[in-house]
């Protein structure tokens, strides 16, 4: 018995068209160019998830090292010091910590830098 492909290709065409909802011109009307456009938008997240990690990281250090300079020592210096001393610290609250309470950070630099 044949089997008619209609309702399958629909679903997959609607699904493809609710992705593009937002897109211009044959993006969103062409289901072909749509399919390509929806592939590449997908990728492109993919790799910009990983950037925004990278970038944040970027950004914790140059906090860090800001505020580290401040006290008269540097980054690599700070960070090396928490290691030996075991301070636990990630970079993202110690750049918090260095941006909203530099009282609370000059005591973790002067115990991580004797």
């Amino acid at each position: 018995m044949r089997v008619k492909r209609g309702v399958t290709a629909r679903a997959r065409h609607n699904k493809v068209r609710k992705a593009t909802k937002g897109m211009q011109l044959t993006h969103r009307s062409s289901y072909r160019r749509g399919k390509q456009a929806v592939v590449r938008s997908l990728v492109n997240a993919q790799r910009d998830r990983k950037n925004r990690k990278r970038t944040f990281r970027q950004l914790w250090n140059a906090r860090i090292n800001a505020g580290a300079r401040q006290e008269g020592t540097t980054y690599s210096k700070l960070m090396h010091g928490m290691k030996e001393n075991g301070i636990d610290l990630n970079r993202k609250m110690l750049s918090e910590i260095a941006i909203h309470d530099p009282e609370a950070f000059k005591v973790i630099v002067k115990t991580a830098v004797k």
